[in-house]
């Protein structure tokens, strides 16, 4: 996450001093008593009511989108200015500033594995269906809502890939069609891009073998299938890690690798806004849902739960699906996702859950992820640092 001065005065420098009205000539003892409390608290009051406010999502192409379709609106609507600042996910340092009571952020865009693992430290505050608001045609949110996007501490409010993508120049004659060519470094040579991350690169290595998506988690559970997903891995003789969701872009783009895993979003925009020759290969995409949270310590929750109602609505949930390929966690906002604004693409064909796109789809088990994810890695990371110490 990135680094971030929480600390803004609380105060009003425009309050007058409360002791200048107690020496005003002519006015009785509780007049001007009752002045000095309404001057204390109205403006307070009100400044409260606008404060900014500050939200933690992930840049890029994804916070363009979230402008557009969520943040500008909202200011528009209530008054409040809202400040964006990014990270590239996890809870460290949410943990740090909640024990530092120190928390900068009043709402998180975070994945739900992510959030699952920070309800079970008591780090974000629960949150009930009832703030929710209905579909336009009155459906209860509980009965709008897909499936495992209503958690005790999360909402769901998209379900994005990690997918791979490829340069549509890159073999000549031939074009990636399976989540294998990914490891296929001789039918389909040159550098990868993945992210120095576990997740989804150990589900694509044990696809690799061949293994059922129902068995997936039950083998990575074991040292065994750790160390087959590690082995397929270190088959790749060039790999570029990645850790910023826009690197895999600007490495795919520039010619610098020929395949990357990255994040379907972010791969349309570079398609669609910059034409570049790329391609999404929706085969194995490992889908998951991402998620709003609210800090335990955030400065503003009742802002935060404002905008969540706000930006959970099947309008909002819509219109960002509009701008940026994400599927909404809603049916009633997935039956309105029209065109792309600029473009004109059909954007319903580009979201991860459109059924042509999800075939072979991998849903990422979140509760596993949250209960392992730190050993998992770490295994991960070891394996890695012998690699580059060979």
């Amino acid at each position: 996450m990135a680094a971030v001065d929480p600390r803004h005065a609380r105060g009003n420098p425009d309050l007058p001093r409360a002791g200048s009205l107690a020496t005003s000539p002519g006015l009785p003892g509780s007049l001007v008593w009752l002045l000095v409390a309404l001057l204390l608290v109205s403006p307070v009051g009100q400044a409260s009511d606008k404060a900014t406010l500050r939200v933690l999502s992930w840049g890029g192409a994804y916070e363009r989108a979230q402008q557009q379709a969520l943040f500008a609106p909202f200011s528009a609507a209530t008054g409040r200015p809202v400040e964006v600042m990014q990270y590239a996910g996890g809870i460290d340092e949410l943990r740090r500033a909640e024990a530092e009571g120190e928390v900068p952020w009043d709402i998180i865009d975070m994945t739900k594995s992510d959030a699952m693992a920070a309800c079970h430290e008591g780090l974000l505050q629960p949150l009930a269906p009832s703030l929710l608001a209905p579909s336009p045609e009155g459906t209860p949110p509980i009965q709008d809502f897909l499936p495992g996007s209503l958690s005790r501490c999360a909402i769901t409010h998209s379900l994005f890939a990690t997918v791979v993508a490829y340069r549509t120049d890159a073999f000549p004659g031939r074009r990636p069609t399976s989540i294998d060519d990914l490891f296929d470094a001789q039918r389909f040579p040159g550098p990868r891009a993945l992210k120095r991350s576990a997740a989804a690169n150990m589900e694509w290595a044990l696809l690799a073998y061949d293994v059922p998506h129902q068995e997936l988690y039950r083998l990575l559970s074991t040292r065994r299938g750790l160390r087959l997903a590690l082995d397929r891995l270190g088959e790749l003789p060039d790999i570029r890690w990645w850790q910023d969701g826009q690197t895999p872009v600007e490495l795919l783009t520039s010619g610098a690798v020929v395949m990357a895993s990255g994040y379907n979003g972010r791969f349309f925009d570079a398609m669609v806004n910059a034409e570049a020759p790329i391609e999404i290969l929706w085969d194995g995409q490992v889908q998951e849902h991402e998620t709003w949270v609210i800090p335990r310590g955030a400065p503003n929750p009742d802002a935060a739960r404002k905008f969540l109602r706000f930006a959970t609505s099947t309008e909002r949930q819509a219109e960002l699906a509009r701008h940026i390929p994400y599927g909404p966690a809603r049916r009633s906002a997935s039956l309105r996702v029209t065109e792309h604004p600029e473009s004109g693409a059909d954007m319903r064909l580009h979201i991860p859950t459109h059924p042509l796109n999800a075939q072979r789809v991998v849903i990422k088990d979140e509760a596993w992820y949250a209960g392992t994810h730190e050993r998992i890695q770490a295994f991960f990371e070891a394996w890695l640092a012998d690699r580059e110490a060979d």
